[in-house]
């Protein structure tokens, strides 16, 4: 596996916090070299851990904002980036990425640094990939809140707005990161924020996660991660933990997923669900204060 490393400088203007690394591999011996992961770490080592993942194609920056609040709460605020993202080792083949992998590389990262009683805030394929993690080892995860993300089987309908994402995330010449962030959120983006969002990518080569995820997405009943997110449902429809939504309303994407969630994990009953008006798909832009309050409000509930 031939992994890329985008160059530190790159970060200079975007990583306003400490970064932290370290080594994964997929699955107990798995060949291969190892991962290295970048992650933020904020607040004290000792408090309750919220793991905050991020969706593609972004990275740990999605989460500037939150990160501060976090910690100022005197909770450990804790933000990874996914494998092929970031300051995270990029593979450089698409078929080096898998939904197994993905899983994988993330919950050798939970067990690499002993999280328990974590609270998980997750987003996209933080979704995809998180609900798993939770799923497969629930015995370390006290609550989730999900933001516009879903766990498909390819059982269900699949919008024609992501099939067209889908399309266009392999048709398009050059895959831009701060383009699929603009065109997901309601909001403009600055110069500045639009430079860290292509930070991790100097050119077309470092993209091949990006372009490998939405494919990866299961869009039909015999898709290679169907079974395995059958049986992370399986988990969640017993699951009685806190489960809180907190969904952008201009989201065509995920329109509908968070009905689902609510009505499918028992956790969720009861729980005060939050919808972020005026805010697309990319809601850490379109409602970062919105966000803010939820996620501390629930992070800290029964604490």
């Amino acid at each position: 596996m031939k992994l890329l490393r985008a160059p530190d400088d790159r970060f200079a203007a975007c990583a306003p916090f400490a970064p932290h690394y370290l080594d994964v591999r997929a699955r107990d011996g798995e060949s291969g070299p190892a991962i290295r992961m970048h992650y933020l770490d904020e607040g004290p080592r000792d408090a309750p851990p919220v793991l905050l993942l991020h969706g593609e194609p972004t990275w740990s920056y999605l989460w500037r904002r939150l990160v501060p609040a976090l910690a100022g709460a005197g909770l450990r605020a804790i933000a990874p980036d996914l494998v092929g993202f970031g300051r995270s080792d990029k593979p450089a083949s698409r078929d080096d990425h898998t939904y197994a992998r993905h899983v994988g590389w993330m919950a050798a990262f939970v067990e690499a640094l002993d999280l328990r009683d974590v609270t998980l805030v997750c987003h996209d394929w933080g979704g995809l990939i998180g609900l798993r993690v939770a799923a497969e080892r629930g015995e370390r995860f006290a609550r989730v809140l999900a933001s516009n993300t879903f766990l498909p089987t390819g059982d269900e309908r699949i919008s024609q707005a992501f099939l067209a994402w889908q399309q266009f995330s392999q048709s398009a010449p050059h895959l831009r990161a701060s383009d699929v962030v603009e065109l997901g959120s309601a909001t403009a983006l600055s110069p500045e924020t639009k430079a860290a969002y292509d930070a991790p990518f100097p050119d077309e080569s470092y993209n091949a996660g990006p372009r490998a995820m939405p494919m990866l997405v299961p869009t039909s009943p015999v898709d290679p991660a169907s079974d395995d997110n059958r049986r992370a449902w399986a988990a969640l429809e017993r699951w009685t933990k806190p489960f809180l939504t907190a969904f952008g309303d201009k989201d065509p994407i995920t329109e509908g997923a968070d009905a689902v969630l609510q009505a499918r994990i028992p956790g969720a009953k009861g729980q005060a669900h939050v919808t972020l008006e005026g805010a697309g798909h990319f809601v850490q832009e379109d409602a970062a204060a919105a966000l803010e309050r939820a996620v501390l409000g629930f992070a800290k509930a029964g604490r």
